[in-house]
């Protein structure tokens, strides 16, 4: 799963470099102002959680949790959402697909899958800071009780 999640992360990283730099070279006379400003946004967002991603992916190597796994997918599923979505209606009247109207709805829930993904990462960070303290207490019980005679 390490494997996949990683390879996972490293093509959203190579995608994140690649349109961003065709958003800044080749669509720069394309583009409306505002379908620019909305395609940097996408290319923002869409390297942002690329990074998170590598982040979780590194913490889920170390501890292979069911709720680093979740927060990962949280993020593959945002990056897709949000930015995937931005990044067609950005570009509608380039592509030619002016009547894709339901795109705009599916870039909130992109937004809300990254929300749900900081959210674990941060209850995984708590929990996990607090079992690191449990386990130090224990260490020094265990500790104290070896040297007791």
């Amino acid at each position: 799963m390490y494997n996949k999640l990683l390879g996972t992360a490293g093509i959203f990283g190579l995608l994140a470099v690649a349109l961003g730099a065709f958003g800044a070279h080749e669509l720069q006379n394309m583009l409306l102002p505002n379908e620019k400003a909305v395609f940097d946004t996408a290319s923002r967002y869409h390297f942002y959680h690329t990074l998170a991603l590598v982040f979780v992916v590194i913490l889920y190597s170390r501890d292979e949790s069911r709720m680093l796994r979740l927060a990962a997918y949280a993020f593959i599923d945002g990056i897709v959402l949000f930015s995937g979505s931005l990044y067609l209606l950005s570009t509608k009247n380039i592509l030619g697909i002016a009547s894709w109207s339901f795109l705009g709805p599916i870039t909130p829930v992109g937004g809300l899958f990254f929300l749900i993904g900081w959210s674990i990462l941060a209850w995984y960070g708590f929990r996990y800071a607090s079992v690191q303290r449990f386990r130090k207490k224990l260490e020094k019980t265990d500790a104290r009780l070896l040297d007791e005679p």
